[in-house]
Formats: structure tokens, sequence, C-alpha cells
């Protein structure tokens, strides 16, 4: 067992301070879903209390945490604020909870992807433990009238916390994990993985897949504060980027720009990377706050979005970076995962560990469009259907990853 998670990241350990509080509150309900114990890796910060707070009481097994979070107000920013208005076990791990619904007992999801092929096909990276402990699964998802079904799953011996599906063979998935590796897996072979990619030094957080046409690339980022470029067919990385001070939570490529990705840390910085060159092209003080993901517009190549720690999304046009060009604020938690929308070029969605989804239009004066409230518990991955307009599928620590439209997305916008 790593026992240096959570000493690696300090605001990690936000979790077991709100699994300590739940024990002592006497809640039994929320005993019996959680282990007895959570050293090993807790959920990145969650939001900063407003008025500061004074240091939490060590949890059982853990050192003094640094001062939490509250559901007070998040930090607002001066620019255009736009808030929101009012196979073995394969059989028996997939467990129907609804139409749109599908149970994966004792996973905690962490990602989801739609498959760039198969409507309504969905990869969900999840671990056991909320990924403190414990292994990881990779299922894939599909549809029928019954509702969703597991059509495949795979386990590895740690915790994973993102997929991403081939470009090029609609079979074939990456996933990272804890132990700092890459995994290639095969949904037409029974057992895997088929090949591991083992050179991040610590969790390996992100994975992405170019979606640029003749690019056969993958990006990674860890927590050793690297992002690593691959070609499934090689060995071994191509190159290593540096440059970032803390953990890298996302790494997303371009979908313009061949050869560019974009990355965003724990150092409080949006950086913009090009392939061809050695040193970051663009860094971009985007919060004062961790930022733990970010996302490019499918439809203008110079703006991108991130989602922080303080509770707030903002739009950056890389052409002036300067300020932020709309801001939207709205979650009451740590803002996990955004998506721009594959079929609207205003629209885009959020998922935080307030529980929610939110649908945003940055275009509007009142941005805010839904609020979805299914889960009960941080929602971590969130993806939007380039096949079928409008669907969208999140997971969560609750176990559950659910497809659905929202009713802001079935109507035209």
């Amino acid at each position: 067992m790593h026992t240096h998670r959570a000493d690696l990241c300090p605001t990690w350990r936000i979790k077991e301070r709100i699994v300590s509080e739940i024990w002592r509150e006497g809640d039994s309900e929320a005993q019996r879903s959680r282990p007895p114990h959570q050293q090993r890796r807790a959920a990145p910060a969650m939001a900063k209390d407003g008025g500061g707070c004074a240091a939490a009481p060590a949890p059982p097994g853990g050192r003094a945490l640094p001062p939490g979070p509250g559901r007070g107000g998040c930090s607002a920013a001066p620019p255009r604020l736009l808030r929101g208005s009012a196979e073995a076990r394969a059989g028996a791990m997939g467990t129907a909870a609804g139409a749109g619904a599908l149970r994966l007992p004792g996973l905690h999801g962490y990602a989801v992807e739609f498959s760039p092929y198969c409507p309504g096909r969905v990869a969900c990276a999840a671990a056991q433990y909320y990924g403190m402990a414990g292994c990881g699964t990779l299922a894939v998802l599909g549809q029928n009238e019954a509702g969703i079904v597991l059509l495949r799953s795979f386990d590895w011996n740690d915790g994973l916390f993102d997929v991403t599906w081939s470009e090029n063979n609609e079979n074939m998935l990456i996933t990272c994990s804890g132990d700092g590796s890459l995994q290639i897996w095969d949904m037409a072979k029974t057992k895997g993985p088929l090949q591991v990619y083992k050179e991040h030094t610590l969790e390996a957080y992100s994975v992405d897949w170019s979606q640029t046409r003749g690019e056969q690339l993958v990006v990674s980022g860890s927590w050793d504060q690297t992002a690593k470029l691959w070609d499934p067919a090689v060995g071994k990385s191509l190159c290593t980027f540096k440059g970032h001070e803390a953990v890298i939570y996302s790494t997303i490529w371009s979908p313009h720009i061949p050869g560019c990705f974009a990355s965003a840390s724990g150092d409080q910085t949006l950086r913009i990377w090009d392939v061809k060159t050695p040193g970051v092209k663009l860094v971009i003080p985007a919060h004062q706050a961790e930022v733990l993901s970010c996302d490019w517009c499918k439809y203008d190549e110079n703006l991108l979005v991130t989602g922080a720690v303080d509770c707030s999304l903002k739009g950056w046009d890389l052409r002036n970076i300067r300020q932020p060009v709309f801001v939207l604020l709205g979650h009451t938690y740590a803002i996990r995962r955004v998506k721009f929308s594959p079929f609207h070029a205003t629209i885009l969605a959020s998922c935080s560990y307030d529980f929610t989804v939110r649908f945003w239009d940055f275009s509007k004066p009142n941005p805010l469009l839904e609020t979805v409230e299914h889960h009960t518990e941080f929602t971590c991955g969130l993806d939007l259907s380039l096949h079928n307009r409008g669907q969208v599928v999140d997971c969560a620590w609750d176990e559950l990853v659910k497809i659905y439209t929202p009713s802001c997305l079935a109507v035209p916008v």
C-alpha cells in the first residue's frame, strides 16, 4: 500500500475529513457504505471555505488536515460573472438501477467516455474503496431495450482513474491507474491487458487519445508532475513534458490543432503544449485554486474551459489570456470534470463533488440551463455523446453509471 499518496497531495485528504466527520455524527448508512480506514488516497480538493476553516482533527490513522472545505460561498472572479439561477464476476457485477442506470457494486466511478464508433457504448474506469485502496475495473457498457447492460469487464491491480477509446480500432481502449501505468485493452479479447506502459513514477491520473486525423498519439498526465506522449505501437513513451509544479489532473488533445494538448494542474495553471517542441507553449494562471479539469471547445480552436476547486468554470481565449472570457458560478464544491458539447458551440457540462451535473450556455445572460441531481456521492465522470444528440453519461462514487438526456438538451437550443 502506498502510504505517501495523501502526503503528496494534502488536499486529497479532504475525503478523509468528511468520512471522519460522518463517523463522528453517527451516520450509520454512510458508515456501512465506506471502508473503516481511508488512508491511502482521498478525493482532490473540494471547495474553499470563504472565511477559512481551522485545521480539522486527524482522521483515524492520518495526520492533521490542512484547513478544510465548507459549503459556504466560493471565491468569485471579477470578469463577467455569470451566476446560474434557481466475466467471472461480470454477470454479478452490473446490476440494473433503472432504465438509464447501472450499478457497479463495490466500484466507484472515476471516468466515463462514449465510444466514437458505437452509439450508446460507454467505457467506465472505476476503483474499489473510492480509489484509496484495492483494485480497479474497466467496465464496458451498452444499451438495449431493457436499459444499460454490462458487455465486458477487465480488472487491474490498482484503481483506474481515466479511460480513452482508440480512434482507429473500435475495440481498443487505454486506461491509467494508481500504480503509474497505462494499460491497453481489447474488447475482442477475454483477458488483458494487451500491453502495459509503466514510466510514470506516481499515479497516472489522465489519459487521452488524439482525435486529429493522421495522428495515433496518446497523452497521459500524472501526480509526478509530468505529461508523457505515447504511440500505442511503440513500447515506450516518445517524450516527457515537464513544467508543472504540482499534480497534473487533466490532459486533453486539441480537436483542431495537430500535436497540441492542454493540461490542468494543482499548481493552479492551464498549460498548452506542442509535441514538436520540448517546452511549454503557453502558461495560463487560470484559478487561485487547484485546476482539476479542462476541455477544448469543438467549434473554436482558441477556446478552452477550466474547472477548479474554487467552484468556478472559466473560459480562456488563447489569443488573450489576461482575463477569462466568461466565468460560470453555481457549483458549491470543487468541479471535477468539464466537457464542451459536440453539437453546440456555447454549451458545456460540468460535474462536481456537490453531487450535481450542470449544463451551461455561456452566451446567455442566465447561463445555467439545468442542474441534474441524481447521484448521492461525488460525481467524477462525465461525457457527451458524439452520436446521439443531447445524450449524456456520468458516473459517481455511489457505484452508479447513468445515461440520460437532460431536458435542456432534448429540445433545440
